[in-house]
């Protein structure tokens, strides 16, 4: 399977509450549009917008992203292309890749299953033991590509549950740095969870869009 990676090509400014957010447009066509979501913008209306402001047209959300997270989102801009990847995300074939730090040294490498309800009231969510109605299964794999008091962590993503990451890891107590909402007792003031990469089939070859977080020079 063939990889084909590439890179920032235009720049937007967003305007939010007065004050300039910069987001990169990785890649964009007729079909698609894939761009780095700033910490702070709501992934299913607020980035949309922000691409229909630049590029004209209309974007469907296929993923999201929580308001405090960044990183590399795929947009499309036709009913078509929304079909085709939301069978991609469904078969698979779609492939989520995030960096976080989080307190403490996990493994060096782990596959993790959990059960994870969500309690929308709270709008938390909890790893519980039994199968019930509202519970979901959970996966995801990591490596750990350093390690102390805070590491660095790889992850790959097989189910997408609200606050997957955040969850499984402050669940064995690694809770995400700067993540007040799941036991993090820090200074930052949003979680350091960042999509790295996705990839996904693209007119019949495997293509993969990436983009490293910025502020995050200890750990990369």
């Amino acid at each position: 399977m063939s990889v084909l990676f590439l890179f920032a090509q235009y720049a937007i400014l967003v305007k939010k509450g007065g004050d300039g957010i910069p987001m990169d447009i990785l890649y964009a066509d007729s079909h698609i549009a894939l761009c780095v979501k700033p910490v702070g913008l709501d992934s299913e209306h607020e980035v949309p917008a922000a691409l229909k402001e630049q590029l004209g047209g209309d974007f469907f959300t296929l993923h999201r992203l929580d308001r405090a997270v960044g990183g590399v989102m795929v947009y499309a801009r036709t009913k078509e292309s929304a079909a085709a990847l939301s069978k991609a995300i469904q078969d698979g074939e779609m492939i989520k890749e995030y960096l976080a730090v989080v307190h403490g040294t996990p493994p060096e490498s782990g596959d993790w299953e959990d059960l994870l309800f969500k309690d929308s009231r709270k709008n938390k969510v909890f790893v519980v033991r039994r199968e019930r109605r509202g519970v979901k299964k959970a996966r995801l794999t990591f490596v750990r590509r350093s390690q102390g008091d805070t590491s660095l962590v790889h992850i790959r993503l097989y189910t997408g549950r609200t606050h997957q990451i955040r969850v499984q890891f402050a669940s064995r107590g690694y809770p995400l740095v700067g993540d007040r909402k799941y036991g993090a007792k820090d200074d930052e003031t949003a979680p350091m969870l960042f999509s790295h990469r996705l990839t996904f089939p693209l007119n019949g070859t495997a293509v993969s869009f990436e983009a490293m977080p910025t502020g995050w020079d200890a750990w990369l």
